[in-house]
């Protein structure tokens, strides 16, 4: 892929969550043929190939869903960051996201807060973080979100709401930050080959299945998005097409459609 600008990368380092498999593994080769020398720093469980707590390619190994883990994260990240001693923009992508399948109300509550402190709080409390150095320096605050966005999602409702907050969330900061150095985009992928639904109790079959995305293709698309400077970018062409029609139903009938599209990705 080449990054379409007339200048090189534009970004001086990169940090992201949840490099070491799916989207974000394809994020970081992706930039990595942009730039080979780019600092890039990754928070996630399990390290990507080629990563220490000591080299440019720096692991950060944090359980997103603790607080106090969260917080002694961002204290590594702010060291990564003083460390390399670029003064550039940096790159920040909030990837690391996952999800349960199944009704609410027989569901436990512990599960569904874990959801909610790794899609949402773990966002925040990175971005906040990371807020100081970024207005010093420049730079752009990618979230991962989905498709699931557009319009609410039965079975997987905790989830679907957490990915609406990151759009509407990106949007609203992206308005507060005009006239700084630093932007904010979201991207919206559609059902996509990794392990998200096996996590997360789903089948993936019937047209969704063979409508899926690959993770490269979707990490591929979010960078010709940031590239253009774009709010928010929906990947795939399908997707494009059921979140444009999600806006124009009204949500009873959005709801009753979205619910019969994943009523049927029940694992057996």
């Amino acid at each position: 892929m080449s990054f379409p600008l007339r200048h090189p990368f534009p970004f001086a380092s990169v940090v992201l969550t949840g490099g070491s498999s799916g989207i974000g593994k394809s994020f970081i080769e992706h930039i990595e043929r942009l730039n080979p020398d780019v600092p890039i720093c990754n928070l996630s469980r399990r390290s990507p190939e080629g990563f220490s707590a000591e080299l440019k390619r720096r692991q950060v190994t944090v359980d997103l869903s603790e607080v106090a883990s969260r917080a002694t994260a961002i204290e590594q990240v702010l060291e990564f960051l003083e460390t390399v001693g670029l003064t550039g923009p940096i790159l920040l992508i909030n990837n690391a996201g996952f999800g349960r399948y199944g009704e609410f109300h027989r569901s436990d509550a512990a599960a569904e807060r874990e959801i909610i402190e790794v899609n949402l709080n773990a966002v925040i409390d990175l971005t906040a973080g990371l807020m100081p150095v970024l207005l010093e320096r420049g730079g752009t605050v990618m979230n991962v979100a989905s498709v699931t966005a557009f319009q609410p999602t039965p079975f997987i409702a905790t989830y679907g709401a957490t990915k609406a907050f990151l759009l509407h969330w990106g949007y609203a900061l992206r308005h507060e930050l005009r006239g700084t150095a630093v932007r904010v985009m979201t991207v919206c992928p559609g059902s996509t080959q990794t392990s998200f639904h096996d996590r997360a109790g789903m089948q993936v079959r019937g047209p969704t299945s063979r409508l899926a995305q690959t993770p490269d293709q979707v990490a591929a698309a979010a960078l010709v998005a940031l590239a253009r400077e774009r709010a928010h970018v929906v990947t795939g062409w399908s997707n494009k097409f059921m979140t444009k029609l999600a806006t124009f139903l009204p949500w009873g009938l959005a709801t009753r459609l979205s619910g019969a599209i994943l009523s049927h990705l029940r694992r057996a």
